[in-house]
């Protein structure tokens, strides 16, 4: 973090592909090449989870935040491991030009991923397969199902499914393992496919002494596998429906302040358990990416939550958060962890303490990077 270097921001999704948005494939590694010859460091990327249609296909909005986003998946490299033949690719659809049409994607892709799961399935070799799916079952099986249920409940929350699944109760949900066990092992097998691609272009970068700066974003969506999974640490009514959620306060950019939506944590049930959520997420992402942008990092100091309702974050409060109690485990477990903190908004004098005391380095958007922050 000391070695003054340059880089670019550019997400995964426009890059150059003729599959209807950038992928892991050719053009993901041609702009690293890129990279290395302009002497550039640092290739920064948007969050790589999995997106919905619902929420505009936004990064910022995924299904899980421990998860890479399939649409993502190189069909050129799925047909050169041998799980896809070029008959199988075809030639694409006539995507539209100089926008992405995701709906159009994710029918094309779907129709690849379901062949591969047919081939994979023929396939003798699967001890790389069955590992990563024993090593990543913490994450891997609440999300596999969760999105075998979307499947089964198209266009309804999970708290809108029925009680028992909504509660997650063990035997039901033995039983719709039973019922949806191929779908639940086409996800699985996705999974492996996207991390398979994407750490081997992380490898690729490195061979240019290029490093990843991966996005973390504080908050998760609602409709997600996350919240699903472990509800008790955010702040859900009896309904499992959000009793407060995410936002900033008024500022000289919005005169209402911002609603982001999103469910907040509920920090006293976190340190309960040690913070151990947030000890795996940070620890996975560490893996997938060099160096980690934690957006919205004030809100590891104190955050402002709006009652769930509200149609704007006016009437919001700042909530204090036991930082210190946090950052020590953090610290413990993880000495020296590569993160950036965003510095934007309301930073206050105790944010800006912690950043220097745990030199943990700042970005800002180049708008406000020569003078004082929005207060």
């Amino acid at each position: 973090m000391k070695i003054r270097r340059s880089g670019i921001l550019l997400h995964i999704t426009s890059l150059p592909s003729p599959h209807g948005i950038g992928d892991l494939g050719p053009g993901a590694f041609q702009f690293a090449d890129f990279l290395g010859e302009t002497k550039q460091g640092l290739w920064q990327i948007l969050p790589l989870n999995p997106t919905d249609s619902t929420y505009s296909d936004s990064p910022y909005s995924a299904m899980s935040v421990f998860v890479g986003n399939p649409l993502l998946i190189s069909p050129e490299y799925m047909a050169g491991e041998g799980i896809l033949s070029e008959a199988d690719i075809g030639p694409p659809p006539p995507f539209p030009k100089g926008q992405a049409d995701y709906r159009l994607v994710r029918t094309y892709k779907n129709r690849l991923f379901h062949q591969a799961y047919e081939r994979f399935g023929m396939k003798a070799d699967r001890d790389k397969y069955e590992q990563f799916c024993s090593d990543s079952s913490w994450w891997l099986d609440d999300f596999s199902i969760f999105m075998a249920l979307k499947a089964r409940y198209p266009g309804k929350s999970w708290n809108k499914w029925p009680p028992e699944i909504r509660n997650r109760q063990p035997d039901t949900l033995r039983m719709v393992h039973k019922e949806l066990y191929s779908y639940i092992e086409k996800e699985k097998l996705l999974q492996y496919i996207f991390f398979q691609q994407w750490l081997s272009l992380k490898e690729y970068c490195h061979r240019k002494s290029i490093q990843i700066v991966g996005d973390v974003p504080i908050y998760v969506a609602y409709d997600s596998a996350d919240v699903w999974a472990n509800p008790e640490i955010f702040k859900l009514d009896e309904k499992k429906a959000p009793s407060f959620v995410s936002g900033a306060p008024p500022d000289l950019c919005s005169k209402t302040g911002q609603l982001w939506g999103n469910p907040v944590y509920r920090w006293d049930m976190l340190k309960e358990r040690g913070y151990d959520w947030w000890l795996k997420r940070l620890g996975h992402s560490f893996k997938q990416y060099d160096l980690v942008r934690i957006d919205h990092f004030r809100g590891f100091i104190a955050y402002w939550e709006v009652p769930a309702g509200e149609k704007t974050a006016i009437n919001g409060q700042w909530v204090a958060v036991p930082t210190e109690d946090f950052f020590r485990p953090l610290f413990k477990k993880f000495p020296s962890p590569p993160l950036i903190a965003e510095v934007l908004g309301k930073i206050t004098p105790d944010v800006i303490q912690i950043m220097h005391r745990d030199d943990v380095p700042g970005m800002r958007p180049l708008l406000f990077a020569f003078g004082e922050t929005l207060q």
